[in-house]
């Protein structure tokens, strides 16, 4: 396990959703989308690329990565994801969860129709209900129901690509949430409801 010293890094903070809170009507369709692309076939899967997926990743202020297949032959590859799961871990905590692999599928989608071999830089990923609620404290604009602690959402950038034009692409394909942060160069990603801010 990765043991910072001292000062450990700050993740930027996202709102996770239009206007930084769901309310009730909108946390239930959240949820709702959740479950139809979940329950349809030819949802959100049928807009990834077919076969073998892969994707190469690197994490800001540590030196992790993956690259690599984490889909094959009709399924996930365990090994795969759980290393990703370590690249995209809560680092103000050395907290690991098993994110969900249709944020992977989004991002590899992404990649596909960028033409982009670079490495997602990944800033922030998986947060603790802990991390998530002092980030809350600090930035107004900080969801209390972020799909960050559901191990569905990143935040990241594509090194050379500007961020404006990969958000828009995303938004265009109906994946799941998009933020744009154009002030500090990342984009939101997320597997939920799709949506755009």
């Amino acid at each position: 396990m990765r043991v910072f010293g001292g000062n450990r890094p700050k993740e930027p903070a996202c709102d996770c959703c239009a206007g930084g809170v769901l309310g009730r009507r909108n946390l239930l369709g959240a949820g709702l989308g959740l479950m139809a692309c979940a329950a349809v076939p030819g949802g959100a899967e049928a807009q990834v690329a077919r076969g073998a997926r892969r994707l190469t990743v690197r994490r800001a202020y540590t030196s992790d990565s993956f690259s690599g297949v984490y889909f094959a032959d009709g399924r996930y590859v365990a090994d795969a994801l759980s290393k990703l799961d370590w690249v995209f871990r809560d680092l103000s905590r050395e907290e690991v969860t098993p994110m969900d692999p249709r944020l992977f599928d989004v991002m590899n989608a992404v990649a596909a129709r960028m033409e982009a071999t670079e490495a997602f830089e990944v800033i922030s990923g998986y947060r603790a209900p802990e991390t998530n609620a002092a980030l809350d404290r600090r930035n107004s604009r900080v969801s209390t129901v972020s799909l960050h602690m559901s191990g569905m959402a990143g935040d990241m950038r594509l090194p050379g690509r500007e961020s404006m034009g990969m958000a828009r692409l995303a938004a265009t394909m109906g994946l799941g949430g998009v933020g744009l942060y154009r002030r500090d160069g990342f984009v939101h990603l997320d597997c939920g409801q799709s949506r755009r801010w």
